[in-house]
């Protein structure tokens, strides 16, 4: 039995789903029709934007790298998910765990950096609407967006680093349906106070700052809405921050139960659950509520979809 102990963990077994194992035929289908909606929607998101000159602003700039993110996001997790669904042995190895940790990481840390920038496009485009053009120009947007990416990939490669240079001796049994942090390091041998800590702190960093940035930039909105004398003008104005304030509450009110508990109050259960929420759920409403939300949107992609179907010569 020391023996068996002291052999290194090669491959991680997923039971995330094993106390549903007669509704997983169900779920297969379920998830992959969401999944297939999922990219079909955000697949209409980008198309549109790229196709519609009057769509080439900083917002909608941001939108469709949010749904080019959140569709790299779910290939990350859910195939593997659904081949899992069918599969008798739900096997993952040390390095495969190690680089799908790493790309949903990289992808979820730019995500909450992104949701940041776009509430500081909103910020300036109300607050200080005749210098937008030069705060907003593109040379800065593209610059925002690769901040965005570049602190994603630094917190994922550091807590990824980490996280798997940690032994692996004992269990391989992880009880979730992809490697994410918690389970994952549950399943370490032993990990000191200090390699926990700076995990924290990174995602007190991707989380907790962008999320301060954002309520920041939403008081001084706020304020400037409340100094228009129409109330027509006070609606159309919040309109345009509606569905940002919804993706935001919906993402950080997940990623902050999963990754900013007590160790103490971690839960299986209740993880996969948020999981699934935040893993398929959320990429499928997001382009859903920036898109049908938004007048102007929709009358491009109706142009668009005419101009595709009746092409004129």
């Amino acid at each position: 039995m020391e023996q068996v102990n002291k052999t290194m963990v090669r491959e991680f077994v997923f039971i995330g789903f094993s106390s549903l194992a007669r509704l997983q035929q169900l779920l297969f289908v379920v998830f992959l029709l969401l999944y297939l909606f999922t990219l079909g929607t955000n697949a209409i998101v980008i198309s549109t934007i790229v196709l519609n000159r009057a769509l080439h602003t900083p917002m909608y700039f941001f939108l469709a790298v949010l749904s080019c993110s959140e569709t790299c996001y779910t290939f990350v997790i859910v195939p593997k998910m659904l081949v899992d669904l069918l599969a008798q042995k739900k096997t993952i190895s040390f390095l495969g765990c190690a680089i799908q940790m790493f790309s949903f990481l990289s992808l979820g840390c730019s995500h909450s950096l992104l949701l940041a920038a776009m509430g500081y496009d909103r910020y300036v485009a109300i607050c200080n609407p005749l210098h937008y053009t030069v705060l907003m120009g593109h040379r800065i947007c593209i610059g925002l967006v690769a901040t965005a990416c570049a602190g994603g990939f630094t917190v994922s490669l550091v807590t990824t680093s980490l996280i798997f240079h940690l032994p692996f001796h004992s269990s391989n049994l992880l009880h979730h349906f992809f490697c994410d942090i918690s389970p994952v390091l549950k399943l370490a041998s032993h990990h000191s106070r200090i390699s926990q800590l700076v995990i924290f702190m990174l995602g007190v960093f991707v989380l907790v700052i962008p999320l301060l940035l954002i309520l920041v930039s939403y008081i001084r909105i706020i304020s400037a809405i409340l100094k228009i004398s129409s109330s027509v003008g006070r609606y159309k104005t919040f309109s345009t921050c509606a569905s940002h304030l919804i993706v935001v509450t919906v993402h950080y009110g997940c990623a902050s139960f999963i990754y900013l508990r007590p160790k103490s109050n971690y839960s299986s259960s209740q993880d996969t659950l948020i999981s699934v929420s935040y893993t398929i759920l959320t990429p499928l409403f997001n382009p859903m509520i920036y898109s049908l939300r938004n007048k102007e949107f929709k009358s491009a992609f109706r142009r668009t979809m005419s101009q595709t179907l009746y092409p004129v010569n």
